[in-house]
């Protein structure tokens, strides 16, 4: 009970702190959130199924309309509403994968340059400085155009989409905390590297790691969406929301519902990643947590 209710004060705070704009993402992230994780609950129909004489019917509300397919049906018959929850299970599966591997590399890696300095620095940091200098776009091509395109070989191009933004942010924090009393203190005590990285620069590099994690997760779904869009993601017949739009856009004068759908959760969980990340940014920063 004594953990507990501190806990729900909390939140509770926690929620009365916030604003509207904040509190309208809170609710869609959680309804995009779930979702995506009963999404084979929720959908009416087998994502995959096709129904040639049910191609192209519109939504509810709408002549030719044909019952169940509350969001319309594509160019073959499949229901917008199924493929559209589970294109946006796989696009977020595959944004927090690739955020969180970009995370641990970027964040090993920028903290290693930080610590060592010297020739592991410059080393590592010309690897950013090559991976920056490079359009990402271009090396995904590349790499998936050379090794297929497989759900793995998607998530590892996803893991290394933005490792760079880590190490730099992460270097930075890094040199900048070593510089200050307390961790000059820590070193005089004979403390490790590794436990002056984990009690005492990672406590306090925590905001911008949470404000370029969300950055990272919506500039992911946005690559995903992309390669997706190009015929380079996830083949058909799996969906993505990428896939959706891509494959839709040569139907959007007769059968606009067919990119909406897709194009609108894309949207939406982009905007739900910023106000939320900037959102927990301001919560989980100790120095502002003290003001």
């Amino acid at each position: 009970m004594s953990t507990e209710m501190p806990r729900r004060s909390k939140l509770r705070s926690l929620w009365t702190e916030a604003n509207s704009f904040q509190k309208v993402a809170a609710v869609l992230g959680v309804i995009l959130l779930l979702a995506a994780i009963f999404a084979p609950l929720i959908a009416p129909f087998d994502p995959l199924k096709q129904s040639l004489i049910s191609r192209l019917r519109p939504p509810i509300g709408f002549e030719r309309y044909k019952e169940g397919f509350l969001l319309g049906s594509d160019e073959l018959g499949r229901d917008v509403l199924t493929r559209t929850l589970f294109g946006l299970q796989l696009t977020l599966l595959l944004a927090v994968i690739g955020a969180c591997i970009g995370l641990m590399i970027g964040g090993f890696l920028g903290m290693l340059a930080g610590l060592r300095r010297g020739f592991t620095e410059d080393v590592i940091m010309a690897g950013v400085d090559l991976q920056i200098a490079i359009p990402f776009t271009l090396i995904a091509l590349l790499i998936l155009s050379v090794f297929g395109t497989s759900l793995t070989v998607m998530i590892c191009v996803l893991g290394t989409a933005g490792w760079e933004q880590y190490a730099r942010i992460v270097r930075a924090e890094v040199r900048k905390l070593t510089s200050l009393p307390f961790i000059e203190a820590a070193k005089a005590s004979g403390a490790a590297p590794f436990y002056i990285a984990r009690r005492h620069v990672l406590p306090n590099i925590i905001s911008p790691l949470v404000v370029q994690f969300t950055l990272s997760l919506s500039n992911i779904v946005i690559l995903e969406s992309t390669l997706s869009f190009l015929g380079l993601g996830v083949q058909p017949p799996t969906a993505t929301l990428g896939s959706m739009v891509g494959y839709g856009r040569d139907y959007m004068p007769s059968a606009p519902w067919v990119v909406i759908a897709p194009a609108l959760a894309i949207l939406l969980l982009t905007y739900v990643v910023q106000i939320l990340g900037d959102w927990l940014r301001d919560h989980v920063d100790v120095r502002l947590r003290d003001r």
